[in-house]
């Protein structure tokens, strides 16, 4: 039997940096929701655990130091358990080191799908608090819906979600962007907290404290925001710590009408139409 689970790209609607931690983490707030496409992972009992890796993005990552198979033994630990040997496929469709998830995305689907075919917890919160240790966006990609994230992101609050099924536009243009030279260009303003409010008025009130700093290193980011931004969306913002912005729209119809301008300016850029979930 082959069961498969997908792994849907995490965005940061909004991402407030608020001040660096003594253990080396910094202390934020962010808007957490996921988009309706992703990776997709696929596994089959074994005799033994393996894992390939194939999809556009699969040139250059690890099948053996792989956050996927961190969470497999996650979940073979007590207090779960019950796992047989699987033959693991990870179908690679979100750029690397993107600002999207990634590898958090992919080890949240490993959970989830062990929970519901071995495990049989069933509480994605408690699995999110199990997993904690795999890292800060783990936890959210575990429940995959719309929370605010507060402390290094993996404090989960509920948030009033007004924003399903809207149609959201990603691009990348090919630059991976690692998060820890990001964290660190930051220059340690807090400019305030989150506002108040639904999913969309946090995110319009909100900004990215992570955008100059990623800029800076990345400077192609400020093209891509700047070509967003002469859409119809209501709202542009890069995503994490980068390099991935999205654009959020009205209509399927302005979303489609950004996407072709985009290709057709920048066609070694990546683009995903899609949805929130």
């Amino acid at each position: 039997m082959t069961l498969t689970e997908p792994a849907p790209a995490k965005l940061n609607l909004a991402l407030h940096v608020r001040r660096r931690r003594d253990d080396g983490y910094h202390e934020l707030e962010t808007l957490f929701a996921f988009a309706a496409d992703g990776d997709v992972l696929t596994v089959a009992e074994a005799d033994a655990d393996r894992l390939e890796i194939d999809g556009p993005f699969a040139a250059g990552l690890s099948t053996t130091d792989n956050l996927v198979l961190a969470a497999l033994e996650s979940m073979r630990s007590p207090p779960f358990g019950g796992v047989p040997p699987l033959a693991i496929r990870l179908t690679k469709n979100l750029p690397v080191a993107a600002g999207i998830g990634g590898g958090s995305a992919d080890a949240a689907a490993m959970i989830r799908l062990l929970d519901r075919h071995y495990v049989h917890n069933g509480d994605n919160r408690e699995l999110a608090i199990a997993n904690a240790n795999l890292g800060a966006d783990v936890g959210a990609c575990i429940v995959g819906r719309t929370r605010i994230g507060r402390g290094t992101g993996a404090e989960l609050h509920m948030a009033a979600d007004d924003l399903a099924r809207c149609p959201v536009l990603l691009v990348n243009p090919g630059v991976p962007l690692a998060t820890g030279p990001v964290f660190k260009a930051w220059d340690g303003v807090d400019r305030g907290p989150l506002p108040e409010g639904s999913a969309r008025e946090i995110a319009l009130g909100g900004r990215n404290d992570l955008e100059d700093p990623a800029i800076r290193l990345c400077p192609v980011i400020a093209d891509v925001l700047a070509r967003l931004r002469d859409s119809d969306a209501w709202l542009v913002r890069m995503s994490g710590s980068g390099a991935t912005c999205f654009a959020l729209f009205d209509s399927l119809e302005a979303r489609a009408s950004a996407a072709t301008t985009v290709r057709t300016a920048r066609p070694g850029w990546w683009c995903l139409e899609t949805v929130l979930s």
